[in-house]
């Protein structure tokens, strides 16, 4: 199983970014889907994450109206479409998949982890 993040990069406040994760070796259809961040020095958190068939999604407050997380099965990719960034959002973006069928912000309900991509918001 292969997780592959990418659209990471360096943005100004204010702007935009949107990140895939294309899962290869994997039936996407059957995780749901999440993305975490880390940033230097603090512990990994929970972004967004999105059902199996895409119908249901959940974020972290701080992203919230902010960040939109979605799904194509088809394509076995996830994306994050990330607007409005802060200087806060900087991190190492990773996108992971869940057997647990109720959405979770736990890391430790997510089985397979992407390699992370780096997303720099410059003030």
């Amino acid at each position: 199983v292969q997780l592959q993040a990418s659209g990471g990069g360096l943005v100004q406040t204010g702007g935009s970014l949107r990140l895939s994760c294309a899962g290869s070796r994997i039936r996407f259809s059957a995780y749901g889907l999440g993305w975490f961040r880390q940033a230097p020095g603090k512990e990994r958190e929970f972004v967004a994450t999105i059902s199996r068939s895409g119908d249901s999604t959940y974020y972290a407050d701080s992203v919230k109206g902010r960040f939109t997380i979605s799904r194509d099965n088809a394509k076995n990719t996830v994306y994050l479409q990330m607007n409005s960034l802060k200087p806060e959002d900087t991190a190492v973006y990773y996108c992971a998949a869940r057997v647990l069928m109720v959405a979770s912000s736990s890391p430790h309900n997510y089985k397979y982890w992407g390699q992370g991509t780096q997303v720099t918001v410059s003030s």
